[in-house]
This record gives structure tokens, sequence and C-alpha cells, in this order.
């Protein structure tokens, strides 16, 4: 027998009620996502280094939903029929400098403000997108420039690639990532100096505060600095400790600038993440890297530019005299760690040379002993894994942002087919 429903009973189902229909009409009321297929008559799969005939790639919104051979595509779907090309995953850069140029090198960038570093930076992005690079992971600006920019980027103000940014790079008083072009009477410092334990810790937590995705420490002297040695090492192994203790501590992982030296070896010994240049790396660096797991970045491209154009950016003769002995230098130790097996992510140190030329780097890695194929998983599934961002980008597969590129000829038989990007995809909307 069924009871009478009480006014109270009545009352307590009629929010029920409402909640019910108003979660019915919003699934109701939801826009159906924006379906594009992208179909070429070749995909690499970098993961198999399988190439992929008659290729179709099915994106919702900015995520892809399939990607395969001869897929169907749904009705109503917008198609981009890219013909004859060969798709690959968005590239990406994992040493950048976004906000500095070429003729910015020794005291030319005295003058140079962080608003104007900043605006420069947005025009580099586009460089740097439209050279088919979706994804950058930028190592040292003053001002927190490049995290200012990362945010107009997601924002949508201003196009470029994404961007895992470090802000002020970490350095020892009148290290590598210290200021020394100044008399001592300014007193002045960059951002990121931090001496001692104490210092170092504080620091990291600063830069993170104001926003760091990465924390970038300069662990050897430089290249292009006054008064270092790129084989003498800066932080000791207990500042070193710190840094990387607190980062990881606070879920950032740590780039550490290391030419050579005691510096590398002091780097992995503290568990840092990424040995950037490695220009001296040895024998012993590369059995520590190999059993912590350590990536190398190596930026080699660079050496073949900034040397035949020294004379026309100005680079001060102190800077032009270490180069001609490091850089070279880089490219043999480099080699051998590419033959012994030392796991590699590309970086390119954009701003040392023009900013659009970052697939030259592919080419470098393959004179030094990597196929094809390797060199082209460094500048996707393994960078990506390096970003810890293996969920989001560096393959073309269900779920990863849709962030692609086309080039004419196949990059297996001709790897230089990476400086000659047809077309850029990312997030699902064509930008080039």
């Amino acid at each position: 027998m069924n009871r009478p429903t009480t006014s109270l009973q009545r009352a307590l189902a009629l929010p029920a009620l409402l909640l019910a229909c108003a979660g019915a009409w919003a699934a109701d009321s939801a826009p159906a996502p924006h379906i594009t297929a992208v179909k070429a008559a070749h995909m690499l799969d970098v993961r198999s280094g399988a190439m992929v005939d008659q290729a179709v790639v099915l994106i919702a919104d900015d995520r892809i939903t399939a990607a395969g051979s001869k897929l169907a595509i749904p009705s109503g779907a917008q198609v981009i029929d890219l013909g004859d090309k060969t798709l690959l995953p968005g590239l990406i850069d994992m040493h950048t400098h976004l906000t500095g140029n070429p003729e910015d090198a020794g005291y030319a960038s005295v003058a140079i403000s962080v608003p104007r570093a900043t605006l420069t930076g947005a025009r580099n992005a586009l460089r740097t997108l439209n050279a088919g690079f979706t994804t950058v992971r930028n190592v040292g600006a003053e001002g927190y420039a490049d995290i200012g920019l990362r945010d107009a980027i997601n924002a949508g103000d201003v196009p470029g690639p994404r961007i895992s940014a470090s802000g002020p790079p970490l350095s020892i008083s009148g290290g590598h990532c210290d200021d020394t072009m100044h008399a001592p009477e300014y007193k002045i410092q960059a951002e990121g100096v931090a001496d001692g334990v104490d210092e170092v810790i504080k620091r990291t937590r600063q830069i993170i505060k104001y926003g760091a995705d990465v924390i970038k420490v300069c662990a050897t002297g430089g290249v292009l600095s006054f008064g270092d040695d790129p084989r003498a090492s800066q932080y000791t192994l207990e500042e070193m400790k710190a840094i990387v203790g607190e980062a990881h501590r606070l879920g950032r992982k740590v780039a550490a600038h290391a030419h050579g030296g005691e510096g590398i070896r002091l780097a992995v010994l503290a568990g840092v993440d990424s040995i950037e240049h490695g220009s001296y790396i040895d024998d012993e660096d590369i059995k520590l890297m190999k059993e912590h797991k350590t990536w190398l970045v190596p930026t080699l491209y660079l050496g073949d530019w900034l040397i035949e154009n020294a004379e026309a950016i100005k680079l001060p003769k102190p800077l032009l005299e270490k180069a001609k002995v490091v850089l070279p230098a880089a490219r043999r130790n480099v080699a051998h760690a590419i033959q012994q097996g030392v796991p590699v992510a590309l970086g390119t140190d954009s701003a040392v040379y023009p900013h659009g030329l970052n697939g030259r780097e592919f080419a470098v890695y393959v004179k030094l002993g990597m196929t094809p194929l390797q060199a082209i998983r460094s500048g996707t599934v393994n960078a990506s894994q390096l970003l810890g961002w293996s969920d989001r980008v560096g393959s073309i597969e269900a779920g990863k942002f849709a962030d692609m590129i086309a080039v004419s000829g196949d990059p297996l038989k001709d790897i230089t087919e990476l400086e000659r990007v047809q077309w850029v995809m990312k997030g699902g909307a064509v930008v080039r």
C-alpha cells in the first residue's frame, strides 16, 4: 500500500528535481567539440620508427582522439588534406633564450631593459613556433620575462610555443650567470645570485614563488661571460644538493649549465635532471650520467653560426677566443657521449644564434653518430620525458595535444627536412 506524500517530503524532493533538470539542461546545451581530421600521405610514429601511410589524425578541439592509417572521418569534421606531406609531432627545444638575440652578447646587453627583452621574446616566440617547435624550455631570463611571456601565450595574447620557463638562473657571485660587465662601484648583481646553502634554498623558493616551472643553475663557468673558465665548477656539492633538494621537493626539475670539469660531476651527484652543454664531458661523467639517468642537452649548431658571425655581431674578443676553444671540443666530446649511450634531449641555446634556425641542431647530431630517428626522438619523445610532459606532447597519439608539423620529404632519409617545416599546428589550430 502506498503511503501519501507529505508536504515535507515534497519540499525536500523539489531541490533535487531542480538540480537534476539543471544538469540535464547543461549537458544538452554544452557545445559539441570541434572535430578536425588531418590527412597526409605519411606520418612518422616516433616511438616505433614506423612510417604510417595514408595517415589520418582525428582531433577534438585541442586534443588528438585517434591516429592511424585510413581512419574513418566523422561526418561534419573539418578536413585538412596535406597531400603528399609527412606528419611528425611538434618539435621540442629544451634550451632556449627567447628574450635574447645574438647581437646582445657582451656589453650590448647592458642597454636592454626587461620590458624590451620581453617584447623581443614575443617576436622570437613566433619565429620559433613557425619553425615547427611547438614546445620549448626557456632556461634563463632576467626580470621573470620568460614567465610573463609564457603566461601571455597561454592566455592567447601572443602566438608562441608552449613554454616551460625558469626565470632568472641561479649563480654564484661573479659566476657565469652573474653580471661581470660593470665596474665595482655600480654594485650590480644578477637576480639569481645566491651564495651558501641558506641563500640558495631561499633563492630557489623565491624563483618558484614567482612562477618558475624549472630551476636553472649555473654549475660551471661559460663561454659568453667574462672572467670565468667553462671547466671550473662554481657551486659546491652541498650548495647543489640544497638547490636540487628544494626544487624537487616543490615539484620542479633542475637544469644545470655545466661544460665540464668538476661541475658536471657535482651536478650529477647532487641529482640534477639535465646537464646543459656538456662540452668537456669525459668517461667518468658519462658513467655517472648513465648511472643516475641524467639527461644531456647538447647545444651544438650554435658553434657553426657564432664563429662565422662573430665579427658581424661584434662579439668581444675574449669571448670569441673562448668560443674557438670550447665549441670544437664540445663536438668531439658530445660525439663520444652519444656513442656511449648517454640519454640526449635536443637543445639549441637559441639567442646565441638567430631564433627560427632551431631545426639545424638535428643534422649536427646525425653527423656525430645518431641515426635520423634517434635525432628526431631527441627533439620529441625524449624531450617530453625530460620535461615531465609525456602525457601532453612529443608524439602523435590519442590524448596528446594536437601539436604537429609537416615536411615535404622523408626526414628518416634526409634529416634536413626538419629545417624546412611546411606546416605547423598547435593545439588543433593551424598556425602556419
